[in-house]
C-alpha cells in the first residue's frame, strides 16, 4: 500500500491515469506495425499525436509540480518506495516541463508518418523517399534537445531519455578503446570461421514450423504467452501495452530459421524484463525499466549468452529437427558453429557477436554528427557507405542494406543506438556474476533449465524498476559499475581461445 499521505496518493492517481494514455498509444503503435490497413495511417497519426500531447499536458501541469513539491517536503524515508518514485517523478517533471506540448504533438504525428515512409523506402531501397521525413525528425529532435538543455552536446540531452547520465564524450572515449579491441578479436575469429560456409544451414523452414519452434523456446526460457504474443513485422520489436500484455514481433525467412529464432530470443529478453516488473507499481518509476542499456542487457543476454551457446544447441537440436527436417543432417556442434559464424555483414540485427558493436559505433558516429550539425541529411548515404567500408571492408550497394535498414530514426529515436553496446557490456557482466553466484548454472543451461537464471535476473534487475540509476543497479547486482572488460573477455574466450 502507498503511504497514507494525500498528496502522494493524488500524484499516484494522476500518473496512473497518464499511464493509461501511454498504454493506449502502445497498443495503437503495435497495430501500426502489424495489422493496421494502410489507409488508416493518417488518422492513426492524429490519434497518437493527441494521446502523446495529452499525456504530456497532464504530467507537466502545475498541479503535478505542486504535488511533487509537497511529497518532497514531506520527507519520505530515503530507502522507501515513495522516496524512489518521488525522486524519479521530479527528474522527469523537470525535464518534461521544458518541452511545450505542441512540440510533443508534432513529433508524435511526424514519427507515425515517417515510420511508414521508411518502410516504403526500405522496400524500394531508395533513401530519397525517406530523406524529407528524416529531416523533420532530426529538426524536432534538435528542438527537443535545445529545450532540455545540455553542457557539451545536444546528443547528451537526447541520450538522457534512454540512459541517465550518459554523454557523447564518454561514449566516444569508450568506443575509442572498444573498437581496436574488437578488431583485434575479429581477425582470428573470422579466420576460424572460414571453414564454415555462409549458407551451411540454408534449407526449407516453413513459417508455421518456425513459429511453433520459436514459441517452445521462448516459453522454455520464461516468456509467458498467457501475458504476451508474437507477431510478424518489418523490424522486430517488443511493445508492452500494460501488465499481462507484452507483444513481441519478428520477421521470417523460409530459407533461414535463425533470423526469426534469434529475433524472438532477443525480443523475449526484453519481454521477460517487462513481465518481471512488479505489476503493483505499474505506471510509476518502480514499475518501469531502469534504462535502455539495462533493457538491452536482457535481450542480448538471452539471445547470445544463452541462445548462441553450444549447450543451447546440444539441448534444442532434437526438438529443432522435429520442426525442421533439413537440420537432421547437421550435428548440434555444426548448428552452433553456423549460428556463431563470424564474418562482416551488412545487416545489424543479423550481425555476429564480434562485429555487432562495430555496427553500433558506426551508427553513433553518424547520428551524433547529424544531431551536432556536422553532417547533412542529404549526405547520410554517402557517409554511411564510406564509413561502413572502412569498418567492415564491404561496399554497400543498396540503401536497404545501409542507412535504411534500421527503424529507429523513423520513429524519432535519436540517441538510442549506443544502448545496444551498453547492453552487451552489461549482459556479459551480469552473466559472469550469475555464474559466480550459482556454480551449477552451466549445467542447468545444458539441460534446458532456465528458471534459476531468470529468477536471479528478476531479483537483481527486474524487480527494482527505476529505483536505481543504471550505474547503481549494475553495481548492486554485480559489485561494480558497467565495465567493458567482461564483454571483451567473453568474445576472446568464445571466438579466439581454444
Amino acid at each position: 500500500m502507498p503511504a497514507d499521505f494525500t498528496p502522494y496518493r493524488k500524484l499516484l492517481k494522476r500518473v496512473r491515469e497518464i499511464s493509461y494514455l501511454g498504454s493506449s498509444a502502445a497498443a495503437l503503435t503495435w497495430d501500426v506495425e502489424t495489422y493496421m490497413p494502410p489507409k488508416g495511417l493518417a488518422f492513426r497519426a492524429e490519434q497518437l499525436a493527441y494521446l502523446g500531447s495529452e499525456a504530456h499536458r497532464m504530467f507537466t501541469s502545475k498541479k503535478v509540480g505542486q504535488l511533487i513539491a509537497e511529497c518532497e517536503q514531506h520527507g519520505f524515508p530515503p530507502e522507501s518506495d515513495e522516496a524512489a518514485n518521488v525522486r524519479e517523478w521530479r527528474r522527469k517533471y523537470d525535464r518534461a516541463t521544458k518541452v511545450p506540448a505542441r512540440l510533443v504533438e508534432k513529433l508524435e504525428r511526424t514519427r507515425t508518418l515517417a515510420r511508414e515512409a521508411w518502410k516504403s523506402a526500405r522496400e524500394q531501397s531508395k533513401f530519397r523517399l525517406f530523406k524529407p521525413h528524416l529531416k523533420k525528425i532530426l529538426d524536432l529532435n534538435r528542438q527537443m534537445a535545445d529545450c532540455w538543455g545540455y553542457k557539451e552536446s545536444p546528443y547528451d540531452a537526447l541520450m538522457e531519455g534512454y540512459e541517465t547520465g550518459a554523454t557523447a564524450s564518454e561514449l566516444r572515449a569508450l568506443f575509442a578503446t572498444l573498437r581496436p579491441a574488437i578488431v583485434a578479436v575479429l581477425g582470428p575469429a573470422r579466420e576460424r570461421s572460414t571453414a564454415i560456409p555462409a549458407n551451411l544451414l540454408q534449407g526449407h523452414y516453413p513459417v508455421a514450423a518456425q513459429q511453433a519452434f520459436n514459441q517452445k523456446v521462448a516459453s522454455a526460457i520464461g516468456f509467458d504467452f498467457q501475458a504476451g504474443r508474437v507477431d510478424t513485422t518489418t523490424h522486430p520489436f517488443c511493445e508492452t501495452v500494460g501488465p499481462g500484455d507484452c507483444r513481441l514481433t519478428t520477421r521470417y525467412d523460409e530459407q533461414n530459421f535463425a533470423q526469426s529464432l534469434y529475433g524472438v530470443l532477443h525480443e523475449a529478453g526484453h519481454g521477460m524484463y517487462e513481465q518481471g516488473l512488479l505489476a503493483e507499481h505499474y505506471g510509476t518509476p518502480l514499475g518501469s525499466a531502469a534504462s535502455l542499456g539495462i533493457h538491452e542487457s536482457q535481450s542480448r543476454l538471452w539471445e547470445n549468452h544463452v541462445g548462441r551457446s553450444p549447450a543451447f544447441w546440444e539441448y534444442w537440436h532434437p526438438v529443432a529437427c522435429e520442426h525442421f527436417p533439413d537440420l537432421k543432417k547437421f550435428s548440434p556442434a555444426q548448428v552452433s558453429a553456423a549460428v556463431n559464424r563470424v564474418s562482416p555483414s551488412f545487416i545489424r540485427v543479423e550481425a555476429d557477436q564480434v562485429t555487432y558493436d562495430l555496427h553500433i559505433i558506426l551508427r553513433f558516429e553518424i547520428e551524433s554528427k547529424l544531431v551536432e550539425g556536422a553532417l547533412d541529411v542529404t549526405d547520410v548515404p554517402a557517409c554511411w557507405n564510406e564509413e561502413f567500408e572502412k569498418s567492415f571492408g564491404l561496399k554497400v550497394a543498396r540503401d536497404a542494406d545501409g542507412c535504411l535498414q534500421d527503424i529507429h530514426w523513423s520513429i524519432g529515436l535519436m540517441g538510442y543506438f549506443p544502448t545496444y553496446t551498453l547492453g552487451n557490456l552489461n549482459a556479459a557482466q551480469l552473466m559472469r556474476r550469475a555464474a559466480q553466484e550459482n556454480p551449477a548454472l552451466d549445467g542447468e543451461l545444458a539441460r534446458g533449465q532456465y528458471a534459476s537464471l531468470l529468477k536471479w535476473l528478476r531479483e537483481k534487475i527486474h524487480s527494482h524498476g527505476s529505483r536505481h540509476t543504471p550505474a547503481e543497479l549494475m553495481k548492486q547486482a554485480t559489485g561494480e559499475p558497467t565495465q567493458s572488460s567482461y564483454h571483451l573477455d567473453y568474445l576472446k574466450n568464445k571466438f579466439v581461445a581454444k
